[in-house]
């Protein structure tokens, strides 16, 4: 199969979506299917206002339709709802292409909390992106409800997988040298340090022991500022990260508006057991009732919680979650890219020729 990937999130980026999608296509690659990866890297791009490190391309709409004329792709997935996204939306419109999306993010809680806009006209502004999608694919079945509940339609169930072997399991905290000996337990955060990461709610948490945040975003200095014992590590190569999830005790999942949250089953691959509110992402991560760390509407609760939990518990719930299986289950989504009519019955054949 030739597949051509449209994604506003790619390196060097460095966040859940990147990492989702780098391993989905190791993946691909390795089942024979052929990947492009069409990204903000193959246009000219500007800062995205508010989030430092992200760059999204500026106008690339004659630029992409020229690369898929190009490419001739056997199916195509939007995975982003950025400039590329709707550049790719529109080229598949006009030329009555059938595609596929995918719902990563939830931004309409993004865009409240920053932008102070309107829940009700971020979700629509996104049900109005994915409607022509002959399958949204959605990580997990709480999001997967929640929008069903907004009116979202043609929604397909996914999940993501972790990288056991880069991850690997420890069978206590290790020390992590260039941090040296840090008073225990070790309390550790790892994501973008932006507004729907809720990581306020875990820097204010009065624990015992010791604070690491790695990760970088449009709240850092402000937060750093207020909170100068916390060790603050920046971006780490992905090695070293997993050195980091294995030195802490409990990763802690701050965020009540994860899609997924694939950074929990990193800490949990290492060993490290999570703590989290009881909301959708650590719910469809951890289970329930919670397997490899603890959830809780208090969260310092969920951190005692998690604590008590046995690092092979942890490593055992990561397990479940295989890259090859999210692979198939995604490329079991796709549909041809071939020309189809405008009406729903349509639409709805040409959903059934999968690849």
């Amino acid at each position: 199969m030739k597949l051509a990937l449209i994604t506003d999130a790619w390196t060097p980026q460095v966040n859940g979506v990147v990492t989702t999608l780098l391993e989905l296509v190791r993946e691909l690659e390795q089942e024979g299917h052929h990947v492009t990866v069409v990204h903000p890297g193959m246009f000219s791009t500007r800062p995205c206002p508010g989030y430092e490190g992200i760059d999204l391309a500026v106008r690339p709409g004659k630029v992409l339709a020229n690369l898929l004329n190009a490419l001739h792709p056997e199916s195509i997935h939007i995975s982003t709802e950025g400039p590329l996204g709707w550049a790719a939306r529109a080229y598949c419109r006009k030329h009555r292409l059938a595609f596929t999306s995918s719902y990563h993010t939830r931004f309409p809680e993004v865009l409240k909390a920053a932008l102070h806009i309107p829940l009700w006209l971020g979700y629509s502004l996104f049900r109005h992106f994915h409607r022509p999608s002959a399958g949204v694919l959605v990580p997990t079945p709480s999001v997967m409800a929640l929008l069903e509940k907004r009116g979202f339609r043609n929604l397909r169930s996914w999940t993501h997988g972790v990288d056991t072997e880069l991850f690997l399991y420890t069978d206590s905290a290790r020390l992590y040298p260039p941090l040296g000996h840090l008073a225990r337990p070790v309390s550790l955060f790892v994501g973008r340090i932006s507004y729907e990461k809720n990581i306020e709610a875990f820097l204010d948490l009065d624990l015992p022991g010791t604070k690491i945040v790695c990760g970088v975003g449009p709240l850092e200095a402000s937060l750093r500022a207020h909170h100068p014992h916390v060790r603050w590590l920046g971006i780490l190569p992905r090695t070293e990260l997993a050195k980091v999830y294995a030195a802490a005790d409990v990763f802690v999942m701050p965020s009540r508006s994860e899609t997924f949250g694939l950074v929990m089953l990193e800490a949990m691959a290492c060993g490290t057991p999570v703590a989290a509110y009881e909301v959708e992402g650590p719910l469809e991560v951890l289970g329930n009732p919670a397997q490899g760390g603890a959830m809780s509407s208090d969260l310092t609760e969920a951190w005692y919680g998690a604590l008590a939990t046995s690092r092979p518990q942890a490593r055992a719930r990561a397990l479940q979650f295989g890259w090859a299986q999210a692979a198939r289950l995604f490329s079991s989504h796709l549909v041809s890219a071939r020309r189809i009519g405008n009406s729903p019955a349509v639409v709805g054949r040409a959903k059934e020729k999968l690849l």
